[in-house]
C-alpha cells in the first residue's frame, strides 16, 4: 500500500512538473527593427541609353538584436538558396523560421556575391499614388557598413561591426551562407551601383514619389513594421531636352510624401 501511494505521489509530481514546464512563457524573442532611411543623394543621370534617376538608398536596424539570415543548397546544380531567419532570445537560445525569399549568386559589374532577393524595393508613384515605374534590383548582401547611432550605443548593439564577410564574394561554389544586420548599424547602397535606379526615360515632367521599402512582404519577423517605407516627393523637369530631379522634401517612416 505505502509503496503504491509513493508511486502514485511521484507520478503526481512529474505531471505537475511537466505542466509548469508547459505552462511556462517562452523566452523573449530579440528582434531586429528595420528602419527604412529616405531616398538620399537624387539625381538623374544618362546611362545605357536610358535616363536613370539614382539614389542612396540605406536600412539600419533599431532592434534589441540581429537580423541573422541562413542560406543552404543540397548542391550547386541548384541555383538559388533557401532562406532561414535565427531570431535570438534573451536566455541565449535561437529558434529559426524559414523566409520566403531566396538567396542568389549575382554576378554584375559591381557585384559577385550572394543576395537576399527582396529585401528592398523601390518604385515612382504619382501624387495620386499611380506606380508609373519601378526597380529592377537583385537583392542585397546584407552586413555592418555604418554605425547608425554613433552618439549613442542601442540595447543589444555590438562594440564593433560584426557582419563584414561581404556575402561571399566571388565564391559560386557555396552550399550555405551566413548574412546579418546588428543592432545600431545601417546597410546602405550608393548611387550607380547594380539596381540603384529607377527607368524614367518615358515619365514627363512633373510631380513624383519615391517611395523606398524594406521587408515589403513582412517576411522578415521584426519588433515593428510602421517605419518600414520611406520617401521623397521630387519634381522632373525637361528643359532644352535635359532631364533633372528637384527634391521638395523627404518623409521618413511614410510611403507617401504628397
Amino acid at each position: 500500500m505505502e509503496l503504491r501511494q509513493a508511486v502514485v505521489c511521484l507520478g503526481l509530481l512529474a505531471l505537475a512538473a511537466c505542466s509548469a514546464e508547459a505552462s511556462a512563457p517562452a523566452p523573449k524573442e530579440l528582434l531586429p527593427d528595420l528602419d527604412q532611411a529616405p531616398p538620399a543623394a537624387i539625381s538623374v543621370v544618362q546611362q545605357n541609353g536610358q535616363e536613370r534617376l539614382v539614389f542612396l538608398s540605406a536600412v539600419e536596424n533599431g532592434g534589441t538584436g540581429p537580423l541573422l539570415v541562413s542560406g543552404s543548397r543540397r548542391n550547386q546544380d541548384q541555383s538559388e538558396m533557401t532562406a532561414t531567419q535565427r531570431i535570438r532570445r534573451a536566455d541565449e537560445s535561437t529558434t529559426t523560421r524559414p523566409l520566403r525569399a531566396r538567396l542568389r549568386f549575382v554576378v554584375s559589374e559591381t557585384h559577385r556575391h550572394w543576395h537576399l532577393l527582396g529585401f528592398e524595393r523601390y518604385e515612382l508613384r504619382t501624387l495620386e499614388g499611380e506606380q508609373v515605374s519601378r526597380d529592377r534590383k537583385t537583392g542585397f548582401c546584407l552586413g555592418d557598413r555604418y554605425d547608425a547611432h554613433a552618439t549613442e550605443r542601442l540595447p543589444g548593439e555590438p562594440p564593433r561591426a560584426v557582419w563584414t564577410q561581404e556575402c561571399g564574394r566571388g565564391q559560386s561554389e557555396r552550399l550555405r551562407i551566413e548574412e546579418g544586420l546588428s543592432p545600431g548599424f545601417g546597410d546602405d547602397y550608393v548611387p550607380l551601383l547594380e539596381g540603384q535606379y529607377i527607368d524614367v526615360t518615358v515619365l514627363p515632367a512633373g510631380r513624383y514619389v519615391l517611395v523606398h521599402r524594406v521587408n515589403a512582404d513582412r517576411d522578415i519577423r521584426e519588433a515593428s513594421y510602421s517605419n518600414n517605407a520611406a520617401s521623397a516627393l521630387l519634381e522632373l523637369r525637361r528643359e532644352d531636352g535635359k532631364v533633372t530631379v528637384r527634391v521638395l522634401r523627404t518623409c521618413p517612416d511614410a510611403a507617401f510624401c504628397g
